[in-house]
């Protein structure tokens, strides 16, 4: 697919086939997520690939929307400094554009992905034995999606966004 054609037709997946993803597509995959930019070149993020089944069990049970990641065939787990301490003010939004590269790059490959809030840190963090002054704000799902889950078997959707006119404004606010 081409770019564009990954970005009108990806969409969030939670359900998920076994088929394990070749571990040439998750390094490929992940390093999307690398070759991002980020404020200042600081690149503020670690990724952890996580391939084992009670690992991804544990992640599942880190928040109310973290179920998902039990049936995924890999996650990456976000892991960055302190969000809440200056200078770090731009790192979610570079760890967010860092996700979406890796969110594309998997959709280009068939591969599916959802987002998850990691709410509970302390049982992330022991789970992957992440040091103390690391936050872990996000995790994403990565896996082949099960047929009924699979967009590209659903009929297309109503573009489920506003319309462009509804959110661009050009060269100033306007009503």
């Amino acid at each position: 697919m081409n770019v564009d054609e990954v970005i009108r037709t990806n969409r969030s997946v939670r359900q998920f086939t076994d088929q394990p993803v070749s571990r040439e597509d998750i390094t490929h995959i992940v390093n999307a997520g690398r070759l991002s930019g980020s404020a200042k070149n600081r690149q503020p993020w670690r990724f952890i690939v996580v391939t084992q089944r009670d690992t991804l069990q544990t992640l599942s049970e880190c928040g109310p929307w973290c179920g998902h990641l039990a049936g995924a065939a890999f996650a990456v787990v976000l892991v960055a400094d302190d969000l809440h301490q200056p200078p770090t003010f731009t790192t979610p939004f570079d760890l967010g554009r860092a996700s979406q590269n890796m969110i594309l790059a998997a959709w280009g490959r068939g591969v599916a992905s959802c987002m998850a809030t990691i709410y509970e840190t302390d049982l992330a963090r022991r789970a992957l034995a992440i040091p103390p002054g690391k936050d872990i704000p996000w995790a994403i799902s990565f896996g082949y999606p099960a047929p009924e889950a699979d967009p590209r078997r659903r009929a297309p959707r109503r573009e489920g966004r506003l319309p462009l006119d509804d959110v661009v404004m050009w060269e100033g606010w306007s009503e």
